[in-house]
């Protein structure tokens, strides 16, 4: 049995954890419709790995979402590698080979996919008409009818028993929400930039060798880091390469900025021969990427009334887990969750849902982005106490990888349900 029918959800943005939300409420027989600022939905070109308990989170949303996955997914190539995250190598030996130092063990390996096909599929199973384009969100106000009438920059409205903001790391509902002057309404910059590239297997292969391009590995060394994992089934190299500068970012409202593939041998010098053939394979011109977060002011909640923010637009994390993409589907499954409970069914319990989902949700998610910063500092010798220490490193990742993945999702959302239901009870 669902929550009301008559109830309509408005969602801003129609990125990974706009769709698998409204797919997951859609699924629920929930009325709802995606608004989304860009003219047409994409997704940058990247790729990006998601977790056992991401795999669990797809189920209890939707089916079908988790078959979008499997269809695009691409897990480590070598079956000696199955159960391995990633091989970390020491890549600081200028003119060196890179030295392989520990593989992360995995009941659930690597499992790598590209961005813009993985929203591609999401799109394909959305509904004719509930998602609209080029609707960019300025404000709300609540009526008297305890209903939202939401207003566009394009001077267009729309109206909704409840807003929830997924618009992403710069989301204008959590502005909204907060107002300009509040320390949480701007992401910070964590002083990291990353060059991102999609390589040719061949190219990859030829580089640094089939154990190192068709599996996922890290190569670390001193202030940067370069991870590489195999996308598009094989055919692709995903790389990203990351570097610590102690300069601040030149224009926060821009998250990227261009530079020459010069810029990147040169962030790189004194690291392996390895490093810098990857490097080379770069094209002249490339843009470079700006790593914020919510983790210098994290959201002291993400919920107004009966407005809440889900996925980025509450928690924005640097990606050093890999898991920022991952805590987007497990929010939407908790609030889709909440949502279908028959109860749920006015204004007045719509805000009791989304006091819940608050609660549920926003340890763990702050948890991921504090971790992940710290995680940044550990890959390139940076973090205190623990230095080029592979030992304390290795303990580290494992430990707190192990908090992420290590978890009954299903139970989640089933405490989450009992909670919601023990808050309407007292009303």
């Amino acid at each position: 049995m669902s929550g009301s029918t008559k109830l309509e959800y408005a969602i801003i943005g129609g990125g990974i954890s706009g769709m698998v939300l409204a797919l997951a409420l859609h699924q629920r027989g929930l009325s709802v419709t995606v608004y989304e600022s860009a003219a047409q939905f994409g997704e940058i070109g990247a790729g990006v790995g998601f977790t056992e308990n991401v795999v669990q989170a797809m189920h209890v949303c939707h089916d079908g979402i988790h078959e979008v996955f499997e269809g695009i997914c691409t897990h480590n190539q070598w079956p000696s590698k199955e159960h391995i995250w990633f091989d970390v190598y020491d890549a600081s030996g200028e003119d060196a080979a890179s030295e392989h130092i520990f593989g992360v063990p995995s009941n659930f390996g690597s499992a790598g996919i590209h961005r813009a096909r993985f929203l591609d599929g999401l799109i394909q199973m959305m509904p004719e008409g509930m998602a609209l384009n080029s609707k960019r969100f300025e404000s709300a106000e609540k009526g008297t009818d305890g209903r939202w009438k939401i207003k566009f920059v394009d001077g267009s409205t729309a109206t909704a028993d409840a807003v929830i903001g997924c618009d992403g790391i710069k989301s204008s509902v959590r502005r909204w929400m907060y107002g300009e002057d509040h320390p949480c309404t701007a992401p910070t910059y964590t002083y990291k930039y990353a060059y991102r590239a999609l390589i040719p297997m061949e190219d990859a292969i030829g580089a640094i060798g089939e154990e190192r391009a068709m599996n996922c590995t890290m190569l670390m060394g001193p202030g940067a880091h370069v991870l590489t994992f195999p996308v598009d089934h094989g055919r692709i190299c995903n790389m990203v390469a990351f570097v610590t500068s102690k300069d601040d970012w030149p224009d926060h409202h821009k998250l990227t900025r261009s530079a020459h593939h010069s810029d990147a041998q040169r962030d790189f010098q004194g690291f392996s021969r390895d490093v810098h053939k990857l490097l080379a394979l770069v094209k002249d011109d490339l843009d470079v990427w700006a790593i914020f977060h919510l983790g210098d002011n994290p959201l002291p909640h993400y919920n107004k009334s009966s407005v809440v923010l889900v996925g980025d637009a509450a928690h924005a994390t640097s990606p050093h887990h890999g898991a920022g993409a991952g805590m987007c589907v497990e929010d939407s499954a908790v609030l889709a969750e909440l949502l279908a409970l028959p109860e749920v069914r006015d204004a007045r319990s719509i805000e009791k849902a989304f006091a819940v989902y608050n609660e549920v949700r926003r340890e763990r998610d702050n948890f991921v982005v504090q971790s992940s910063a710290h995680q940044g500092e550990a890959y390139e010798f940076l973090a205190p106490g623990i230095g080029k220490d592979f030992d304390r490193i290795k303990k580290e990742m494992m430990t707190r990888n192990a908090r992420i993945t290590d978890v009954d999702i299903r139970k989640i959302c089933d405490d989450a349900r009992d909670a919601l239901r023990a808050k309407l009870g007292e009303a």
